[in-house]
């Protein structure tokens, strides 16, 4: 069904230390690539990177765990489901396609992964869009009920294996439909292959345990590697431009800008009429945004 969505997107396995990625690329010139959230795949993009083609080539990646990238094997510390593996991917990815340098446009977990690779690899990333995120450290730090009801799979997820494995195991579909549909939209905003494609992915085998392992990655190592930057004082240097649906959680329960602008140099951003799906909910606004920000001359960004 993939295929069909993303016609132009030439699919490609890019393999790193055992573990085989799935991208796409299509379109011409400089070079961006689009990482896609959770529960979702590259299929999020299906509205963006068609326009997006016409200006950039444009690199789509399935996360490791993922769409239809292999799910690593569980470790103790969750460092293979950690961003900076993801980051390190995308790193990976991008090469072989001929590129070490390029853009990264990103969606919640693989806008958790962008921070990772544009911190770890700053020699890579030229500019940063980010979606519907705060820092991750500032959002566990400053967590309230509000953000736990509304994320409630944020502390599910990383409870002990084997309970919240199984419950997604049990029923995919039923996860899939529960996480997307409980937000501002409902599963409204989602093209029926779309969602199918997210559905289909989230029964594949070993696809439960790198959910889990990916949130327990996030409230563990992600965090050690987070405050290390911290107290190193180490802050993005890129321009970054951060985007979030007015009727999202994250902007009902942080300040997104004041956070970014903690963690690095260079911060613009707003508001979109939407809610957390921006891709999907509001794409053409989403990429006038990005052609505005992406081909605008270094110099006059913030």
């Amino acid at each position: 069904m993939l295929a069909p969505m993303l016609n132009g997107f030439q699919p490609h396995t890019v393999h790193r230390e055992g573990i085989a990625l799935h991208t796409r690329i299509g379109g011409e010139g400089p070079p961006l690539l689009l990482l896609h959230g959770h529960p979702q795949s590259m299929a999020m993009w299906h509205r963006v990177a068609p326009s997006l083609a016409r200006h950039f080539t444009v690199v789509l990646m399935d996360l490791r765990g993922y769409g239809d990238s292999a799910r690593p094997t569980p470790d103790a510390a969750h460092l293979a489901h950690s961003k900076r593996e993801m980051a390190l991917d995308a790193v990976a990815v991008m090469a072989h396609h001929g590129f070490d340098r390029f853009d990264v446009l990103a969606h919640d977990r693989g806008a958790r992964a962008a921070h990772r690779l544009a911190a770890d690899h700053p020699q890579a990333v030229g500019r940063l869009l980010l979606l519907d995120i705060a820092p991750t450290l500032a959002m566990y730090e400053q967590t309230g009920e509000a953000f736990a009801r509304a994320y409630w799979h944020w502390f599910f997820l990383i409870q002990p294996p084997p309970l919240p494995e199984a419950v997604i195991g049990t029923d995919p579909v039923r996860y899939v439909r529960s996480v997307m549909g409980s937000r501002h939209a409902g599963l409204a905003p989602f093209d029926p292959a779309a969602l199918a494609e997210y559905e289909r992915c989230a029964a594949l085998p070993g696809t439960a345990e790198s959910v889990c392992e990916d949130y327990r990655a996030s409230a563990s190592v992600d965090l050690d590697h987070d405050r290390a930057d911290v107290a190193a004082g180490h802050r993005l240097d890129q321009p970054l431009r951060v985007l979030w649906g007015e009727h999202g959680t994250v902007a009902r329960c942080f300040d997104v800008l004041a956070l970014w602008r903690e963690r690095a140099a260079y911060v613009s951003g707003h508001a979109l009429p939407c809610g957390h799906y921006i891709a999907e909910e509001a794409p053409e606004r989403l990429v006038a945004e990005a052609l505005s920000f992406f081909q605008s001359p270094l110099q006059e960004q913030p």
